[in-house]
């Protein structure tokens, strides 16, 4: 089952998250492979690493709205995206346009001549007239113009630059798992926890409490990430910390951090519609009927003649001069 553990380290301005994301994970892979869209290994290790960094960041600001993380490339990956929703309910997809070495790393994927960008966006559930999503950018690059090799190295990048906040990110994914750890100093003071540490916004990488939590977080592997629960993980790390530990937030069930996919037959016929009837009609005189398929979970949705005509065609309800009795 999917799990997504949060912690603080008491006495100390640092806290931290862990999530496995298992069944849910596995289901989404599988269902592109059954519809013959599979995506190539390197590519499924990138979308569960979104996948469960998605989640973190989600869990961690508790936004009322869509968190949208993205890569765009130069590479043969041209776009890579996971959508996490406020109650943890994730998905994932990329646009791959050519071949991807079995052993490719970031920079070969997405950031072949240095013009790739991570982007994530915040996105209200309810917006106010006028408001617009919040986004914010970073080059797939270091201070030192450094190609970043891991997608983990990139969210830590634009966490100092977007937040100002430390944070070590460790993530890890495979055709069974995919699994993150993220450790986070706290920008300001609380009670309990950060009982007499000062407020310091500018106390960038000089947190004593935080760099030797990070240099311990540092030191789990990628296997021991995807094959250890998350009590091993953390008992193993911090054994030496006063950890506390909250209830586990259980996924594959509402609430938790589970794979769900909001496309519906309803939602591609409206998009048919945007499109008008002209050029779905052409469509249709092409290749008989429509076919779309979702890009996040393989489902196939067609239309054929006499549907495209029932989405064209006003209910009665909806017609001028007509009303509905009760």
């Amino acid at each position: 089952m999917s799990e997504l553990h949060k912690f603080l380290f008491e006495g100390l301005p640092v806290r931290g998250m862990l999530v496995r994301l298992t069944r849910g994970w596995r289901d989404a892979m599988a269902r592109r492979e059954q519809a013959g869209v599979a995506f190539e290994a390197p590519v499924r290790q990138l979308l569960g690493e979104m996948a469960a960094a998605g989640v973190l960041m989600q869990g961690n600001i508790k936004f009322n709205g869509s968190l949208l993380l993205q890569l765009h490339g130069d590479g043969p990956v041209k776009l890579a995206v996971a959508e996490i929703q406020p109650d943890l309910a994730w998905r994932v997809t990329a646009t791959v346009q050519g071949e991807v070495a079995p052993d490719a790393r970031l920079e070969a994927m997405v950031n072949l001549n240095g013009r790739g960008r991570c982007a994530i966006t915040l996105d209200p559930k309810d917006r106010l007239p006028g408001q617009q999503p919040y986004q914010g950018v970073v080059p797939l690059h270091g201070d030192q113009r450094e190609p970043l090799q891991q997608l983990s190295e990139v969210l830590e990048h634009y966490m100092l630059q977007s937040e100002q906040l430390d944070t070590r990110l460790v993530l890890a994914a495979d055709d069974e798992v995919a699994a993150g750890l993220l450790i986070q100093r706290l920008p300001a003071e609380g009670e309990g926890n950060l009982a007499g540490a000062a407020r310091n916004e500018d106390d960038i990488g000089l947190n004593e409490g935080f760099n030797r939590i990070a240099m311990l977080a540092a030191t789990l592997t990628r296997d021991e990430l995807l094959t250890l629960d998350a009590d091993t993980v953390l008992r193993r790390l911090f054994w030496q910390e006063p950890v506390r530990r909250f209830e586990p937030i259980l996924g594959d069930r509402l609430g938790g951090p589970r794979f769900a996919c909001t496309c519906s037959r309803e939602r591609v016929g409206n998009m048919l519609q945007g499109l008008g009837r002209a050029e779905v009609d052409d469509i249709l005189v092409e290749q008989g009927q429509v076919e779309i398929r979702c890009e996040f979970c393989g489902a196939m949705y067609r239309f054929d003649p006499v549907d495209v005509g029932e989405l064209f065609t006003p209910r009665r309800d909806q017609m001028p001069g007509t009303s509905t009795l009760n």
